[in-house]
């Protein structure tokens, strides 16, 4: 039997000027790491941050 899948375990935040400015939370890897790219695109500047982590 599969256990369901946490909502919260990958989190993906955006940091600008010192501190976080967004983030989204995703149960499954595949999904937040889809979400990476798009936002290194939009969001990728000179002194921004941006972080995929698995807690």
């Amino acid at each position: 039997m599969s256990t369901p899948a946490d909502p919260e375990r990958f989190h993906l935040t955006l940091s600008a000027a010192g501190g976080p400015t967004m983030h989204g939370w995703w149960g499954r890897e595949v999904t937040a790491r889809s979400k990476f790219s798009p936002w290194v695109g939009s969001w990728g500047r000179p002194g921004t941050r941006i972080i995929l982590v698995d807690e």
